[in-house]
């Protein structure tokens, strides 16, 4: 059984505004000017149950989910500087796309989007990021 502990340059993100972490994981990490947000799916955190209305109702909440994360963590959406996209069906990439889109705005940070063979609790999208908390 491992000893190791959270590093003092490390700090933890948690809010109760988006879903717990389902595992033994940190919603996010600060570490110097940086925030690493784990990955976000469409769980409503109210509940803690995906949400219903496919992949479209599951990237806008994943998306609000990230949001939270990200402002728990002491940054904003303005900042995030790198995201990666999971979908578990490319084809849904061109809807997701739209959602992404105006979430973000007049914003676009670095992004990578890929298709995976399965996502945690079946989801059909999964997003995670980098943020500044530069300012």
């Amino acid at each position: 059984m491992s000893t190791t502990s959270t590093h003092p340059s490390l700090s933890p993100v948690s809010t109760s505004n988006a879903p717990a972490a389902v595992g033994p994981y940190a919603q996010g990490i600060r570490v110097s000017d940086l925030l690493f947000c784990s990955g976000s799916l469409g769980l409503d955190p109210s509940v803690g149950k995906m949400v219903e209305g496919g992949v479209e109702a599951q990237a806008e909440q994943a998306l609000k989910n990230l949001k939270a994360v990200v402002e728990a963590g002491g940054s904003e959406l303005g900042k995030v500087v790198k995201t990666t996209v999971f979908l578990a069906n490319m084809d849904d990439f061109v809807p997701v796309n739209a959602i992404y889109s105006r979430f973000f705005g007049d914003h676009k940070p670095a992004r990578s989007a890929v298709q995976v063979a399965r996502l945690p609790l079946n989801a059909l999208f999964e997003i995670e990021c980098i943020a500044s908390l530069g300012k």
